[in-house]
């Protein structure tokens, strides 16, 4: 029972896991219209160097483990379930909800209609929801693995771990407020949505970060 919250803590990152692989390969198999759009958005890659891709690879392999590195350090400390983990737990729950719900919510919305912005659900309330979910999964992991972390050396590493998955969801944010400027900038109704709908936190009145040029991931 002392290690019930990590075991726990553990299926939730397999779901996670799962459940993104999963709507990734759904989205490039069955998406023709999100492929299409994709192809004029984003380079293939294909003229980068392999030593470029391996840095890649290799960095975002780095991050993960420094992202899941507080459950590690629980189990390695010997350190039993508390009051602490439970709250991290819960809000990493919670993220991986409202992720679950607004990748559901914005493919609804897509196949009624693909030419317009997503404007309904949690939509209304944070334009990235989806990112928002993801910032609360890894908040949850890293709150839950605060009092699991008994050096210098684990500490440098799950702050990294959290602060990298942070930068990458804003990062994030700002290539879609980009692209979404680019597709919907002249439609008003898209201009009135934006100038009132908060972009990744809710009732954080930060609207726009596409000016923030150091979000490059």
């Amino acid at each position: 029972m002392e290690q019930l919250g990590v075991f726990l803590t553990l299926v939730l990152l397999i779901a996670y896991g799962a459940r993104l692989g999963g709507y990734l390969l759904y989205r490039e198999l069955k998406s023709s219209a999100y492929n299409a759009k994709m192809k004029k958005e984003i380079k293939s890659g294909k003229n980068m160097k392999v030593f470029v891709k391996a840095c890649i690879w290799v960095t975002a392999a780095l991050l993960y483990a420094c992202q899941t590195c507080p459950v590690l350090f629980r189990l390695q400390n010997g350190k039993a379930t508390d009051v602490v983990l439970i709250v991290g737990s819960s809000i990493s729950v919670l993220g991986f909800l409202i992720e679950c719900i607004a990748d559901y919510q914005k493919s609804a919305a897509k196949k009624k209609n693909p030419k317009r912005f997503v404007d309904k659900g949690l939509y209304r309330i944070v334009r990235c929801p989806n990112y928002f979910g993801e910032m609360l999964i890894w908040t949850g992991i890293f709150v839950g693995g605060t009092t699991a972390c008994v050096t210098v050396w684990q500490w440098i590493a799950a702050v990294t771990g959290y602060i990298g998955i942070i930068y990458v969801m804003f990062s994030g944010a700002r290539r879609l407020e980009e692209r979404q400027n680019r597709t919907y900038g002249q439609d008003p109704e898209y201009q009135a949505y934006f100038k009132k709908t908060p972009i990744m936190i809710p009732l954080i009145p930060l609207y726009s970060v596409v000016k923030w040029k150091w979000l490059v991931a």
